[in-house]
């Protein structure tokens, strides 16, 4: 399975995903501005490895100051990273996570602080595709055997540190034998589902049919599709969920047509602050990530274009919401409470 992000000796490295499916290449991120960089420029994306790569970058963040500035450094270094994309709550999580550990050891000698500081992002790694793996045991009995899933963007092994959310559910159904197939929405302007999702289905084996956004309405009336998919940016106390655009128009079209809608992501993506999506901050990209594709025009020149990077669906439509620790079901407020308690 392909590796989306590691600690290394000599930086932190990650695939670029701006890259595939035409090539692997992997960077190297020596210090945190890199990691920002990485982050605000889709390098990677995808909210549990964002989650990640913050821990990973206040790590490096934590090598770089002296004695003398730390605290104020590390403060920085948050503040830093926690401005590069504003959607994806499992980023603010990870700063948190890290920050609280820094208070913890506060006045300790500064080589056990940065070595805290770099076992605690490498942990984070590793809990994460655990994390992802249990979410997969969880939601495999969803799945209808001898159906097809709809999945829409990337929420795989590639949008975490390994194996995936949506993704991870399937590969966990594959596993306990059943007969499934994957249509994967291209998912516009960034192509995640036709750059990404396929590519990286492909490498499993897992048999994949790239669909256009707009056809997604047509195959969920065919009866072929047992069950959509998707991951999440953020989810309310409430039930909404934010994911990547497009997502509340195939939650529609999956409830006009009778076809379970399940959202998997680990409990880190619960944002239970906010009692609705309603208060979800969704980030606006460039507009030439719509009027180009792969740098090439599609539009006419000077075009107004918007480019919301996410969307909000309403809890109504989800069946259910499939986290590490088990499964909710509608009305969400408790379950989701309880699940967040562990």
């Amino acid at each position: 399975m392909v590796e989306t992000i590691q600690w290394t000796a000599g930086g932190v490295v990650m695939i670029d995903q701006t890259r595939l499916p035409n090539e692997e290449v992997y960077v190297t991120c020596r210090t945190h501005e890199d990691v920002a960089r990485a982050i605000r420029g889709m390098v990677i994306r995808g909210a549990p490895a964002i989650g990640v790569a913050a821990a990973m970058g206040m790590a490096l963040g934590a090598l770089e100051a002296d004695g003398a500035d730390f605290e104020p450094h590390l403060e920085r270094v948050g503040a830093t990273l926690a401005a590069t994309r504003p959607t994806a709550v499992n980023l603010f999580w990870a700063i948190e996570r890290m920050k609280r550990l820094y208070a913890s050891l506060r006045g300790r000698p500064l080589r056990e602080i940065r070595e805290r500081l770099v076992e605690e992002a490498r942990r984070i790694r590793e809990e994460d595709i655990e994390i992802n793996r249990a979410m997969g045991r969880h939601g495999a009995p969803l799945v209808p055997d001898g159906k097809t899933v709809l999945t829409h963007c990337n929420a795989g092994a590639l949008a975490t540190a390994g194996y995936g959310t949506a993704l991870g559910v399937i590969r966990a159904a594959v596993e306990a034998g059943k007969k499934i197939d994957v249509f994967a929405d291209e998912t516009r302007p960034f192509l995640q589902g036709a750059r990404l999702t396929a590519w990286e289905l492909q490498q499993d084996g897992i048999p994949t049919t790239l669909i256009t956004d707009s056809m997604a309405g047509h195959f969920l009336k065919s009866g072929r599709i047992g069950c959509v998919v998707v991951g999440a940016d953020r989810i309310a106390a409430n039930g909404d969920v934010a994911n990547k655009i497009g997502t509340y128009a195939v939650a529609v079209l999956a409830r006009e047509n009778n076809v379970p809608f399940y959202v998997a992501a680990p409990v880190s993506t619960l944002d239970l602050s906010l009692a609705s999506g309603d208060a979800i901050p969704i980030e606006e990209r460039p507009p030439a990530e719509v009027t180009h594709v792969s740098g090439v025009p599609v539009a006419p020149a000077g075009v107004a274009a918007r480019n919301p990077a996410f969307d909000v669906t309403p809890a109504r439509y989800v069946t259910a919401i499939i986290t590490e620790r088990g499964v909710a079901r509608p009305p969400y407020e408790e379950p989701l409470r309880r699940l967040a308690a562990g």
